[in-house]
């Protein structure tokens, strides 16, 4: 009970210091509502188990060849099968195909993300249905009938939960034509290796059924997971999968050159779906950590100098019998209140905050689309409240019960100890020190950021049009196709202000990575090897070059004749072309694929060998990187789209208009030749590279608005901090008037001490951040360190604030008045 009267005393105690008490409030609502957001994201998306049932048993597996750039080559169907039968601490396999579908026949026509797999794949992931069924094993092999499985986010914004969906029939182009039933849609999940939007049986890929597909050892398109067996370990799978992986190799050494460095890991797949949101989200911890330290700093300065001022009252406390232990107690129960308001505040406001950087933790884990408060908020900020109290109960010295310590009773006067002093300068160093590592992480964002938009692309972003129209080849020869495209392209072209209108086969940026690292390719005075250089293959119509404004630096463009009925020709980028032929004219030359991964194009044997023939190059264009943000020399061969297989379609519409003004005749004029054409996507390239640049956009604001609040409570603690040692050395500025010191002086003096806490606290920041960057470094390969120029611009920013922060206490004690200062006391 006695606790509880020392709460009603607190309460009413902080009644007569509202100013104070509020500051201190808002304050921790601060800190702690950051932190209690921040641990909710990172518990809901690193911690909280997935629903897959034994998911402490499921395991991903991946190949990568490291030495030519892949960091996942995915499997063949012979690989999974010589894994699959020599494995033996994981006793279930379930495999996965990432394919793109043109859907029809449900609502509008639309490309879906779509995922192949094996009858088993659902049981061996551990998910369940929470409309129909799943696909199952009587759905395997080729002569089963076409079945589809929606995902639940896809079903629920799409076709906003209608289960009237099960048993309907669509039509889903690929790599051929296949109808598919509907029969489920899959519970709520992360959807792993790729955001699938449905997910088929391998008879919905007719490319999956050829024989190139099933006896390819090269031919790697699919993702493999498995389950430990009772009693196994992931070393132990670990261990296994490369032995059985070495023999591999041994027995099919051409499908493994050594130059590519082919290697096979496993990991848990809770650990390979949280990997690309780990680092980030663990720094946006140690961010908020970083605040919360700041506030409690910032506040603890304020109780210390509140608790100078009441070194009388405590004094006739401990006078009167009240032992350490019970003034100590009784600070306990102030700060427990103003902690405990702070907290419900926090949480309020930590509500919206979720939301919030769930959409920005989405960028990087879509286990955070997911999200949902529960109790853990409440928990986190109730603990942050309570250490934070017990903090702040702490800060204040406390009198002797025999009050023999030198306070004087009697006096009304303030009078700061050095020890108080020392401590409200270690204070404020902290919080100086803290908001220089966050200014230093924030600058170096933001450096990275405006190099990234300021970079030359090559293309004409702000005046292009890209529209995904993808090519449905069911019941059209591929002739057929190229001259839907040709004629769209005429259409469009007649468009009031459009200029040029051409065909591409990815859309930049948007499109990165969808070849892998390129082809394997040879030409004229090269012997061809394992070892020949790679290049990316595009596919375009003529007049892309002049669409995307990208000149042409020898030779010409393609034309009309140039098709499948006349010579292969190419053009190639001018790295290509200097790599090749250094210090020769590259037209005229051959280049001809070697990969042989092309013995899997569909086509005929025809068509396949006339894609492996020499092709004359008739033009060489200045690189366009279409993969990357920041432009690298890039070796790219240009084929027409009128002489090869098409894998994708974009138009892309160089317009003198507004570019969105075209999206609704275009769609019309492509709806009118073909009702079931899909017409979706429509951006311009600059803001196609806008988004594809998000993620770095929303790392900038958000760790931007963390060094902006902490460099603002930083600067209200020196502010604070002087100004208290301004007002308790009233008599020893007016001493120092009366002999003759001038107030100019005194105004440095207070400026100087500001200056000397901010220079200390950026020293202190930076001997904590190299020290923290170096340890982080060593369990996060893709931290870096921060270069001179965000260090120094964030040291100048801190030793700038401090100076304004000095500026009006350093005023006051300028202003001191001679005669009230000599009656201080």
């Amino acid at each position: 009970m006695s606790f509880f009267r020392d709460l009603r005393v607190a309460f009413h105690s902080l009644r007569r210091s509202k100013g104070l008490a509020t500051i201190v409030i808002f304050t921790l609502a601060l800190g702690i509502g950051a932190n209690a957001a921040i641990f909710t994201l990172v518990r809901g998306v690193l911690l909280k188990p997935l629903v897959n049932r034994d998911e402490n048993r499921l395991v991903y597996i991946r190949q990568s060849a490291p030495s030519i750039g892949a960091d996942n080559t995915a499997f063949s169907v012979p690989e999974l099968k010589d894994i699959e039968a020599s494995v033996h601490s994981l006793s279930e396999f379930g495999d996965f195909s990432e394919m793109g579908f043109t859907m029809v026949g449900l609502g509008e026509p639309r490309v879906v993300r779509g995922g192949v797999v094996s009858g088993n794949y659902f049981e061996v992931m551990g998910l369940r249905p929470v409309l129909g069924r799943l696909i199952g094993p009587k759905d395997d092999g080729p002569n089963a009938s076409g079945v589809i499985v929606l995902t639940y986010r896809f079903w629920s914004t799409v076709y906003k939960k209608d289960p009237g969906v099960i048993g309907k029939t669509v039509r889903l182009s690929s790599i051929g034509d296949r109808s598919a039933t509907i029969i489920g849609v899959l519970e709520p999940s992360v959807p792993y290796p790729a955001d699938t939007e449905i997910i088929g049986n391998v008879v919905t890929s007719p490319h999956h059924l050829s024989a190139t597909m099933v006896t390819g050892r090269v031919h790697r398109m699919t993702e493999l997971f498995g389950k430990l067996a009772p009693g196994a370990t992931l070393d132990q799978a670990r261990a296994e999968l490369r032995t059985v992986y070495a023999s591999m190799q041994k027995d099919h050494p051409e499908a493994y050159p050594e130059n590519g460095g082919f290697r096979i890991d496993a990991r848990m797949l809770r650990d390979q779906i949280t990997s690309g949101a780990r680092t980030v989200l663990l720094v946006l911890l140690a961010a908020s950590g970083l605040v919360f330290i700041i506030a409690c700093s910032n506040v603890a300065n304020l109780i210390l100098a509140r608790s100078v001022r009441r070194e009388g009252e405590l004094a006739i406390r401990a006078a009167l019998g009240a032992s350490t232990g019970a003034l100590r107690r009784m600070l306990l129960a102030e700060s427990l209140l103003l902690c405990g308001a702070g907290a419900a505040i926090a949480l309020v406001s930590a509500q919206p905050l979720v939301t919030i950087l769930a959409r920005y933790a989405s960028r990087f884990s879509v286990r955070a689309l997911d999200l949902k408060i529960d109790f853990s908020l409440l928990w986190v900020g109730a603990a942050l409240a309570v250490v934070a109290a017990v903090i702040l109960a702490f800060v204040p010295r406390l009198p002797s019960t025999s009050a023999s310590n030198g306070m004087n009773l009697a006096s009304g006067s303030v009078r700061i100890t050095s020890s108080t002093s020392r401590r409200q300068r270690i204070f404020a160093v902290t919080q100086i020190a803290a908001s220089f590592v966050l200014l230093v992480g924030a600058s170096m964002l933001i450096a990275t950021l405006i190099a990234l938009q300021t970079t030359q692309t090559g293309v004409d972003t702000r005046h292009v049009l890209a529209i995904d129209v993808p090519p449905l080849s069911g019941g059209k020869s591929p002739q057929q196709v190229v001259d839907f495209y040709q004629e769209s392209i005429r259409r469009i072209n007649a468009l009031p202000g459009v200029t040029e209108t051409a065909f591409g086969m990815i859309a930049p940026w948007r499109d990165a990575d969808n070849f892998g690292v390129g082809l394997q390719f040879s030409g004229d005075g090269h012997t061809s090897g394992k070892d020949d250089p790679r290049a990316m293959w595009r596919g375009i119509s003529p007049g892309f070059f002049s669409a995307l404004g990208v000149p042409i630096l020898a030779g010409r463009d393609f034309n009309a004749l140039d098709d499948h009925d006349h010579e292969p020709v190419v053009i190639v980028s001018a790295t290509l072309a200097q790599r090749m032929f250094p210090g020769q004219d590259a037209v005229g030359r051959h280049v001809y694929w070697t990969d042989p991964v092309l013995e899997f194009v569909p086509g005929s044997e025809a068509e396949k060998s006339r894609i492996k023939s020499p092709h004359r190059i008739i033009g060489v264009v200045a690189d366009v990187d279409d993969d990357h943000i920041v432009p690298v020399p890039t070796s790219t061969v240009y084929d027409s789209f009128a002489d090869g297989t098409l894998f994708g379609g974009h138009l892309f519409i160089h317009t003198t208009a507004n570019p969105y003004s075209l999206v609704t005749p275009v769609t019309k004029i492509i709806r009118e030749m073909s009702a079931d054409e899909p017409v979706e996507n429509p951006a311009t390239l600059e803001d196609i590279r806008a988004k594809v640049l998000a993620p770095d956009r929303l790392n900038s604001l958000v760790f931007g608005v963390f060094a902006a609040v902490a460099l603002l409570i930083a600067v209200v603690g020196v502010a604070g901090v002087l100004a208290f040692s301004v007002s308790t050395r009233t008599r020893e500025f007016g001493i120092r008037l009366a002999l003759g010191a001038q107030p100019n002086n005194l105004l440095r003096g207070v400026v100087a001490e500001g200056v000397v806490m901010a220079a200390v606290g950026v020293l202190a920041g930076a001997a904590f951040g190299f020290v923290v960057a170096r340890v982080a470094g060593s369990y996060f390969g893709d931290l870096k360190m921060p270069g001179a120029v965000p260090v120094i611009a964030s040291a100048l920013v801190l030793m700038g604030a401090a100076v304004v922060a000095s500026m009006l206490p350093a005023a006051r004690a300028a202003r001191v008045d001679l005669i009230q200062a000599l009656r201080w006391e």
